[in-house]
């Protein structure tokens, strides 16, 4: 025996063909090659066999009797069973229609006799490579079909998440925003009282600080959300920026005088004073990234923010100045660099991811570690790349540029500082519908405007406040969007309807704590004349009313310090340098005790042992007093630990 005859077989092979010689021909080569072969004298026989032994490949000559090749072929591509073997045609007929007919009925390839065994061998094989790689093919298909099936599961299973951290989102959003509505809006009014005492101010100062503090970490989250879904869209205006810097500056010299650093802004003469981009986006990555430099540098340090027009080719920096009309697009990039702690090559890579923070703001234990991701976000959604360079212990520099047009200084508004008094005389009585499931919000509402010299009326859902309308027909209608029983979007909808059938037309304004901006257009759609995001100021309550009723107001004019009351940085911050020469000269017991209670989160504790000292160390009194008014045990704990290390 042949050894390729013990070898793996190759393919099943059929035979057809009436003379016995070229069945053996056939064969003997075949078998050698390691093909297995079986053999059949007619088509009848050929199709029993086709159907019982399905081969890989059959071979058939035409001219037979009783059924010729062209029959075999047709009855066998006519049966699913068989239809899909390939069919090599072998025959001593060589005219060119013999040839088209064969490939017309199903045959894959045409041998004319005499045939040539190695041509015979090599369209054998050519064939059968080709059905192998069709099953492959086939199989392969089969496969991405799975992938495809598992990966649709899975993107529905993922959009099914996302449509839930969407909803947790939203429903966190209302539930966190509504309380802090109501604890930044109360020191609002209460802080009109004039008879309060020097202390409540100030303890009004501490809980709006605290309240406005919270908001900003809330926002980091809830921002950070909103990226992720990829509804952060780039709101253009025209704004003044220079004077942005210029609050920045002052905003960050207090917190930067209290840490003896240098703080200095350099501006480029090139850098137009009137620009079109996203204020609030640019606002939040300066403020991110001056507040990271404040943090960790160190007493006697230097921080420096250089702006400067990006060369670009359109147009050149020498084409634009600081009041150009031009509508051309170009970048401006802002540096900010400090003589800080600096950042370990390591954590560079991971530095802009969510929560993340580098060793040194884990020591300083404070944020969300979401600021660098948030920043990086925006500045991309402005059309602009940031970048790092940093020095373990010799300070950090973050480099990045945003795409602006420059504007002109008639299209930039200007806000003035002032506060409503009352309204002015000779005006109607404004009549105010506050709608809110939540009595607190309900009730700051009512105090911020009556005083004012609106007449208020309360309605805690959407049924009620349509039975108020009807009976009142109130000028403007503040409308919470969630509430029970009724909610707002099925309110303002009957309002619309019912006014069918009236001449008037009621002002209705939403109240919503979503963060989504894609809600707008449903408030809108549903049938609002506008909306304001809760926690709203009194301002914006105002300047509402005034815009859609026509409201005349009388004003207090403040100067720019009052401005500055709800900075985030705030002068009773003071830094390590302050705290530990004087916590290293107080006794080891009063500082372990001093620890234990902070650790345990026990704030009447810690002001007992604080008060101890009061005498005795005032300073040191005094500056621990403020931390336990911003609520920093964590900041005590740090501090205490430091010492007893």
């Amino acid at each position: 025996m042949n050894k390729n005859n013990t070898e793996e077989n190759r393919g099943n092979i059929l035979i057809i063909d009436d003379t016995p010689e070229n069945l053996q021909v056939l064969s003997a080569t075949l078998c050698d090659r390691g093909y297995k072969v079986r053999g059949v004298i007619n088509g009848k026989m050929a199709i029993r066999a086709a159907k019982s032994g399905s081969p890989d490949l059959i071979l058939l000559d035409i001219k037979m009797p009783e059924m010729n090749g062209y029959e075999v072929c047709t009855q066998l591509k006519a049966q699913p069973q068989t239809s899909e073997i390939p069919i090599i045609f072998i025959s001593a007929l060589d005219e060119v229609l013999d040839k088209v007919k064969a490939f017309e009925i199903g045959g894959v390839d045409y041998i004319t006799k005499p045939f040539q065994v190695e041509e015979v061998l090599a369209r054998v094989e050519h064939q059968l490579t080709i059905k192998r790689l069709q099953k492959e093919l086939i199989a392969r298909n089969i496969e991405l079909q799975k992938e495809i099936i598992e990966r649709k599961k899975a993107e529905e299973i993922a959009a099914a998440a996302s449509k839930a951290k969407s909803q947790f989102v939203a429903n966190m959003s209302h539930e966190l925003r509504t309380p802090l509505n109501a604890i930044l809006g109360f020191t609002q009014v209460m802080s009109r009282d004039s008879s309060l005492s020097h202390e409540n101010i100030e303890n009004l100062r501490i809980i709006n600080r605290s309240g406005q503090h919270l908001l900003e970490l809330i926002n980091d989250v809830l921002d950070l959300s909103k990226i992720e879904a990829g509804i952060v869209a780039l709101n253009e205006s025209s704004f003044d920026l220079y004077q942005l810097l210029d609050t920045l500056e002052e905003m960050f010299q207090i917190k930067a005088e209290t840490k003896n650093l240098q703080l200095k802004f350099f501006v480029e003469s090139q850098v137009p004073q009137y620009i079109k981009t996203d204020e609030k986006k640019l606002r939040v990555c300066l403020i991110n990234l001056l507040g990271n430099s404040i943090k960790f540098t160190g007493n006697g340090g230097e921080i420096l923010l250089y702006v400067s027009l990006k060369n670009t080719s359109q147009p050149a920096e020498s084409e634009i100045d600081s009041n150009s009309n031009s509508t051309e697009q170009c970048f401006i990039s802002f540096e900010v660099q400090d003589t800080g702690v600096g950042i370990a090559l390591a954590e560079v890579d991971t530095l802009f991811n969510a929560f993340v923070q580098t060793e040194a703001g884990r020591k300083a234990a404070d944020g969300t570690g979401l600021g660098l991701t948030i920043t990086k976000k925006y500045v991309q959604i402005m059309d602009g790349n940031i970048g790092v360079n940093s020095v373990l212990g010799e300070g950090t520099t973050f480099k990045f540029d945003i795409k602006i047009s420059p504007a002109i200084s008639s299209e930039v508004s200007i806000t003035k500082l002032q506060r409503v008094l009352g309204l002015e005389a000779e005006q109607p009585v404004y009549r105010i519908l506050a709608v809110d499931d939540n009595m607190e919000n309900r009730l700051l509402l009512v105090k911020m405007l009556q005083p004012i010299g609106f007449e208020v009326r309360e309605a805690e859902n959407g049924r009620q406040a349509i039975e108020i309308w009807e009976s009142w027909q109130p000028d403007l209608i503040w409308l919470d969007t969630r509430m029970p029983v009724m909610d707002g979007f099925e309110a303002v909808i009957e309002i619309r309807a019912k006014e069918k059938n009236t001449r008037s037309r009621t002002v209705v304004i939403a109240l919503t704590a979503s963060i989504f901006e894609e809600r707008k257009g449903e408030i809108i759609t549903a049938g609002c004349d506008d909306f304001v995001r809760k926690p709203f100021q009194e301002q914006v309550i105002f300047e509402k009313i005034a815009q859609y009723l026509g409201a005349r107001y009388i004003y207090q004019e403040f100067s720019v310090p009052f401005a500055t009351r709800g900075r985030r940085y705030f002068t009773s911050e003071k830094p390590d340098s302050f705290f530990l020469p004087l916590l290293a000269e107080m006794p080891k017991n009063w500082l372990d005790e001093l620890d234990d209670a902070a650790n345990d989160v026990n704030e009447e504790l810690v002001i007992e042992i604080v008060d101890r000292i009061s005498d005795s160390h005032p300073t040191l009194a005094n500056a621990l007093k403020d931390l336990l008014d911003d609520y920093r045990l964590d900041r005590i704990v740090n501090l205490t630990q430091l010492i007893l290390e």
